[in-house]
């Protein structure tokens, strides 16, 4: 016959394996709760990773269906030049040779496409002297250069042929070798406007 104390723990025994038993049961069913909200919450991810995919992948079709106006093939590609000016020591000043010539560089480079700048030969006004000033320009990667006053002309019509990549415009009268990269404008009233249409056509030339 069993004891009082044997039926007591013949229960705890039992109390136990109900306990583990529950833990085991419990802890299977977190675990497949937990698995499956995972595979939930990847199956939902993953359907609104496609869905927006597919609706960027629809307006960039839409976008290149009805993306704006081509381009006009008959618009022309300016390019923008560097048109850099030599002049005596007074370089730029009123009344001096070189003024009428840069008011006319500046009207052909307003539309932006010319940017204009200036040099002026200090010290001896003589050939000798104007070429390293010429030259610096060249340097400068100048694609027109414009030479004002004896000298500077001298030293840049020297120059024409050493360097075809180069449109020279020289004031002075006409004569002397002709090249396709040299243009003399004459002296004068119609200075200004020869200049500014002469830059304008280089530029348009390309």
């Amino acid at each position: 016959m069993k004891t009082r104390r044997a039926w007591r723990e013949t229960e705890r025994q039992a109390a136990r394996k109900d306990a583990a038993e529950s833990g085991v049961r419990v802890s299977g069913l977190l675990a497949t709760t937990a698995g499956a909200l995972r595979g939930r919450i990847g199956w939902a991810l993953g359907s609104v990773l496609v869905l927006v995919l597919g609706l960027l992948g629809a307006r960039m079709f839409a976008a290149s269906e009805n993306g704006g106006t081509p381009p006009d093939p008959r618009a022309r590609a300016y390019k923008d030049y560097d048109a850099c000016l030599l002049t005596d020591e007074r370089g730029i000043v009123s009344g001096a040779p070189a003024a009428p010539v840069w008011e006319g560089m500046q009207t052909a480079g307003s539309d932006g496409r010319i940017r204009v700048t200036f040099v002026p030969v200090m010290g001896e006004q003589s050939v000798a002297n104007a070429r390293p000033f010429l030259n610096g320009l060249v340097q400068r990667n100048c694609e027109i250069v414009v030479a004002s006053g004896a000298p500077q002309v001298a030293a840049a019509e020297a120059a024409v042929a050493k360097n075809p990549e180069i449109r020279f415009v020289t004031v002075a009268q006409e004569g002397g070798a002709a090249h396709d990269n040299l243009v003399r404008v004459a002296p004068g009233l119609s200075l200004k406007g020869d200049i500014t249409a002469t830059l304008r056509r280089l530029a348009d030339k390309g």
